[in-house]
């Protein structure tokens, strides 16, 4: 079988097939295909999946090259790899943000079906690894929301849970505190828009990023709702968040139940409501796995070690 290819230019082939066509030629090497370039044509030649998984691969390949101006063999290997647990297309499910040339696709299969969660149901319940895009993908969805003027407003909560050091010895005023316990939900949205976009949103309360204690007593409508870090929430605290709900709004909790970071003996609020509510119409729940992380390719080697380790302690 043959698939054709159309390239972004021929000025940007040497970047996209790499140093004496390395790239091409691992390529080659891992969906056992033939490829031919024609101009800014590529013809891969082989097996009907092996050539549809390698077609597949160029065009992520391409997609790295536009938004980050370069790619590297680490990108090319981690493409190769992700390759089979990709989703079969994911065309119907890129989302579009502000940032000028920004497309998210899901990268796994994982992703995927927790993009077409969020989209049917206006609760999604979303657990997994470090890694695995649930607060970023749950903010992109948000932000193109926003963008296709589908909600007037975007509140990204995180409960403010210390880690061995006491809010009140922090410096700075109580924003001061609670920023780095928001930091991460900034860095998602600073990808998505440029800094003055995301200045003049947040001045003018299109998005706010709070942390949870904040939400009491507030009814949001026509907004996106993102409580992140989830797991440690308390049951009291998850169902304030959860009844903030408003007309034409959606919800989305995102956490790693392998991380939490309560007291002692007390229980989740998340957990709890995941088995509470899993037979509610309109209440959807996505699970990530390990295949799902998307950093760096040691990350899903970490995550498996120690849960391999915590595995061992409980046979003990």
């Amino acid at each position: 079988m043959d698939i054709t290819v159309q390239l972004d230019s021929e000025q940007r082939q040497v970047e996209l097939f790499g140093p004496t066509d390395s790239y091409l030629r691992m390529l080659r090497k891992a969906f056992d295909i033939q490829v031919t370039v024609r101009g800014v044509n590529l013809i891969i030649s082989g097996d009907k999946d092996n050539a549809e998984a390698a077609a597949e691969a160029v065009d992520r390949m391409q997609k790295h090259l536009i938004r980050h101006g370069q790619i590297k063999e680490s990108d090319v290997k981690a493409i190769i790899n992700r390759s089979d647990n990709a989703p079969p297309s994911s065309n119907g499910t890129a989302i579009r943000v502000f940032s000028g040339k920004k497309l998210i696709e899901p990268a796994t299969r994982g992703q995927l079906a927790y993009i077409e969660t969020m989209i049917k149901n206006d609760i999604t319940f979303c657990v997994g690894p470090a890694g695995t895009g649930k607060t970023y993908l749950a903010v992109a969805v948000a932000v193109s929301m926003l963008k296709r003027r589908e909600i007037r407003k975007i509140v990204l909560a995180r409960p403010a849970v210390e880690a061995g050091e006491k809010l009140g010895f922090l410096p700075g005023d109580i924003q001061a505190k609670v920023n780095p316990y928001l930091r991460p939900l900034f860095d998602a949205l600073e990808d998505m828009m440029d800094f003055a976009q995301m200045k003049k949103f947040t001045e003018l309360d299109i998005i706010e990023v709070i942390p949870l204690a904040f939400m009491r007593g507030r009814t949001l409508n026509e907004a996106v709702i993102i409580c992140d870090e989830a797991q440690n929430t308390s049951p009291m605290q998850m169902l304030m968040m959860l009844t903030r709900l408003g007309h034409g709004s959606k919800m989305m909790i995102t956490g790693d139940v392998t991380q939490i970071d309560l007291h002692s003996g007390q229980k989740s609020g998340m957990i709890e409501a995941m088995q509470t509510l899993k037979k509610i119409p309109g209440i959807g729940t996505a699970e990530l796995m390990r295949e799902d992380i998307v950093r760096h390719k040691l990350v899903q080697n970490i995550v498996q070690a120690y849960r391999e380790k915590g595995e061992e302690a409980g046979n003990l």
